[in-house]
């Protein structure tokens, strides 16, 4: 009985890797497929393509992305890091 958890937990882990790695082979996902892509919601990800703020298409009243659309969608606020930071400091102040 204590096994039955475990057997299930692998299960479902064999599941999401079986999906994932099916992801990784296409080039156009469904909302299904984006959403465990980039780890939003379902809902989530519909809210953002009706404000028009995700690159999407829709085909037959359904949604797709292009997988290489949200990973340029996913990485465009790109966080700078102390060096950027302090060279970017250091030019203003050269500069001024």
């Amino acid at each position: 009985m204590n096994e039955q958890p475990t057997l299930q937990a692998l299960s479902d882990k064999l599941d999401e890797i079986h999906s994932l790695a099916a992801i990784a082979a296409k080039t156009i996902l469904d909302l299904t497929e984006a959403a465990l892509f980039t780890g939003f919601s379902e809902g989530h990800l519909y809210r953002l393509t009706s404000r028009k703020q995700i690159p999407h298409y829709k085909k037959n009243r359904k949604l797709y992305f292009r997988k290489s659309e949200l990973e340029d969608w996913l990485t465009q606020e790109a966080v700078p890091t102390e060096a950027e930071i302090s060279s970017r400091a250091a030019t203003y102040i050269a500069t001024r």
